[in-house]
């Protein structure tokens, strides 16, 4: 089952030749769902293939470069004959000022715009197979983070046991047994469906944090998480000017994951006073691991059971988030 992640704007406020505003996409199986929308994404869009199935944006806050793209992506839309009704989840106090984006020049949408307030703490996006959660950061203005959560599956099916070591023909039973049904044997043997399924199989989790300091609600909403998408707008040596302007240094980034135990870490919102060596943040996250006995680039080691790897995302960008069972 899909689940990509296309980055489509990693630059910080100041966007540079090769890093565009803030916004990732995510493709969950046919889903398609945006996280910040900074200028001229519609274009990135483009550029990068994602297309415009667009069904839910999720804006962290209210700063330009997080929301200017809107107006584009909404006329855009339009200009494409869109008909299905598009969802914008902001923080609270969000609501006029998305709708004067999305009506920015006097546009009126043909197509139906949503546009929901949504508390850190709560569900944005309830679906049968995921949800959408919303967690406090902390930043300058109103701003919350985003947690993408699939729920669990079922477990695998023993179908060796099944048919060798219980009798039972292959047929509908074996779907009844994994949907949670006991079935009986021709001879009057009741199978239950712990005996051939095993215990349900933990999904998928991405966490967005938009621009925040490091916050320990971060290391909640990530809490093993496959991948954790992450403010580091500076370097250790802009620390203080991360403090007061509300953002994260590389290395508060990667301490954030690892006492979240995240899996991946992509450094993102990358400051343009680094556009020439974005690495040098990538390796102060790896030597933030490194310190605590973990392979940054492989994700292996450390004695408390961490596990990492680091990477700072270019424009265009995709990963794909394979279940934990699959690694």
């Amino acid at each position: 089952m899909t689940l990509r992640v296309t980055f489509l704007g990693t630059s910080g406020a100041v966007p540079t030749v090769e890093r565009a505003p803030s916004a990732v996409h995510v493709n969950r199986e046919g889903d398609e769902l945006l996280f910040d929308c900074g200028e001229g994404t519609q274009r990135q869009m483009m550029r990068y293939g994602t297309g415009f199935g667009l069904s839910h944006v999720f804006v962290s806050h209210l700063h330009g470069d997080h929301i200017l793209g809107l107006p584009g992506l909404v006329q855009s839309l339009d200009f494409n004959d869109r008909e299905e009704a598009l969802a914008i989840h902001g923080p609270p106090g969000s609501k006029r000022t998305i709708r004067r984006l999305v009506h920015a020049g006097g546009h009126e949408p043909t197509f139906p715009v949503r546009i929901d307030e949504v508390r850190p703490g709560n569900v944005a996006l309830a679906r049968e197979e995921y949800q959408v959660r919303t967690f406090e950061t902390d930043h300058r203005t109103t701003s919350m983070g985003f947690a993408l959560a699939e729920a669990d599956r079922k477990g695998r099916f023993d179908r060796e046991k099944a048919e060798d070591e219980l009798g039972i023909p292959p047929g509908p039973a074996y779907g009844r047994l994994h949907g949670g049904e006991a079935v009986e044997l021709d001879d009057g043997t009741v199978i239950r469906p712990e005996a051939v399924v095993g215990p349900p199989r933990p999904g998928r989790t991405v966490v967005y944090t938009g621009d925040t300091r490091p916050v320990d609600a971060t290391v909640e909403a990530a809490d093993g998480a496959d991948l954790l998408i992450h403010d580091a707008t500076f370097a250790d040596d802009d620390a203080e000017r991360a403090r007061k302007t509300a953002h994260s240094t590389a290395t508060e980034a990667a301490e954030i994951a690892r006492r979240a135990g995240a899996k991946r870490l992509a450094l993102t919102h990358i400051s343009s006073r680094y556009a020439a060596r974005a690495g040098l943040l990538e390796s102060e996250a790896r030597e933030a691991f490194e310190a605590t006995g973990v392979d940054a680039r492989t994700g292996v080691g450390g004695g408390n059971g961490d596990a990492v790897s680091v990477f700072v995302p270019d424009d265009g960008d995709e990963v794909e988030v394979p279940f934990p069972d699959d690694r």
